[in-house]
């Protein structure tokens, strides 16, 4: 099952009144690029959610995209800063003796100083926190594989089918191949005649001839190698590993075949049957660069 790296996800997971949403997207790329945008509050958790995303998913330029409600009941904790208290009352005693005036100073007066009482929220539990958004995390990238997993076996129905085309073109060149060497013959024995008219031909001379071209043009072994390497990638596509990098490397080899072929082709039918070729590997190599 083959994977496509184009996909979309998006997960939720909500506890205590705190729900985090996770959206993200992927397209293909070389290695596997993650981007994330997240509120501040749990940017201490990028790091984990870079490395869970890369545990999952192994190729493709992936942008995530968190947000974040808390609608919980805070706890909060008063702060009681005596240190700064006491520097309040010297300085009160001091102005009232510097002025004479009466130090009336009550406690209910010194809860209205800044930062002699301080509320604060309790801190949220990172675990906590971790397990939501992992939660939320963990469903979004099950809907993105999904999608990967929909669009890769498009791209598989139609790999499929070109490279049926490719065997079927293979099999009408091996079976025009003999009468290359037929017709070269004929064509040799032709113009030696022309050019000796009357003279008789060496025949063991023109065989010698013949079977040299006919050793040159031969692409047998090319076109074993180019079908060895059709089946090898039709295997491919049933694995559930990632496979996109084998089968870029197992398209080289197949283009590097029929730049052979095309090269020892010496008849026009056969070159425009390899060109042909050519391009179908192409439109394949680029299909799979979006495999993960």
């Amino acid at each position: 099952m083959i994977k496509s790296m184009t996909g979309f996800g998006r997960g939720e997971f909500e506890k205590d009144k705190r729900k985090i949403t996770v959206e993200m997207k992927s397209v293909n790329h070389r290695y596997c690029e993650v981007n994330v945008r997240m509120p501040r509050k749990l940017g201490f958790l990028e790091n984990e959610v870079r490395s869970y995303v890369k545990q999952k998913l192994s190729r493709g330029k992936i942008d995530i995209f968190i947000s974040y409600e808390d609608n919980s009941e805070k706890l909060e904790n008063i702060k009681f800063n005596a240190e700064l208290a006491k520097e309040y009352l010297k300085y009160f005693e001091l102005i009232s003796e510097q002025f004479g005036l009466d130090n009336d100073i009550k406690v209910s007066h010194m809860t209205r100083y800044p930062d002699v009482l301080v509320v604060e929220e309790q801190d949220d539990d990172q675990e906590e926190l971790w397990s939501i958004l992992k939660g939320a995390l963990s469903s979004s990238i099950d809907q993105l594989i999904e999608t990967r997993t929909i669009e890769g076996e498009h791209l598989k129905e139609d790999m499929l089918k070109k490279l049926d085309v490719m065997v079927d073109a293979l099999g009408e060149i091996k079976e025009k191949t003999p009468f290359i060497v037929v017709a070269y013959k004929e064509k040799l024995e032709s113009r030696i005649k022309d050019l000796l008219e009357n003279t008789s031909i060496d025949e063991a001379r023109l065989a010698v001839e013949v079977a040299i071209f006919a050793d040159k043009a031969c692409i047998d072994e090319e076109i074993v190698r180019l079908i060895s390497h059709i089946e090898h990638m039709k295997s491919t596509f049933n694995t559930e590993l990632p496979v996109g990098r084998k089968l870029d490397f197992l398209t080289q080899e197949m283009n590097r075949e029929a730049n052979t072929i095309l090269s020892k082709a010496n008849a026009i039918d056969i070159s425009n049957q390899a060109l042909d070729l050519k391009t179908e590997i192409e439109k394949v190599r680029e299909q799979i660069q979006n495999i993960e």
